[in-house]
């Protein structure tokens, strides 16, 4: 809860508490983990923005999205950089990566809350998640 120094004042309250944000925000529903993948990660961004994803929907900048092989278009992953710990949310609308040691492509915006845009590639934890009803 993030008070200001008014009603701070008026209500005792002597210091407000800072607000810690992380990458992955709290999912809207209920789910349930499903699967855990390692392996390696890569991004891809600019040179395919306004392009159509597998999906049919166009890659933006920014978006959390991100490339998998086989998993059903909609699936949510958690995707873990093991180098930094470091998560985010990803939902999967494209196919890849064609390169076989990889697990997953992520977009831009994914990549950028990971902090791997220098690397390039990096090792990572996928954590499938099936959504609750």
């Amino acid at each position: 809860m993030v008070i200001n120094e008014e009603d701070a004042n008026r209500h005792g309250a002597r210091q407000a508490l800072p607000v810690h944000r992380t990458a992955t925000p709290s999912p809207a529903v209920p789910t349930k983990l499903m699967q855990v993948i390692q392996g390696a990660a890569s991004w891809y961004g600019p040179g395919f923005y306004g392009r159509r994803t597998a999906s049919g929907e166009r890659l933006r900048k920014g978006t959390l999205t991100a490339a998998h092989r086989t998993l059903p278009f909609g699936t949510r992953v958690r995707v873990t950089n093991l180098e930094n710990g470091r998560s985010v949310v990803v939902r999967i609308n494209d196919r890849g990566p064609f390169s076989r040691h990889r697990v997953i492509d992520l977009a831009h915006g994914a990549a950028s809350e990971l902090r791997m845009m220098r690397s390039g590639e990096i090792p990572v934890r996928l954590e499938i998640m099936k959504t609750t009803k």
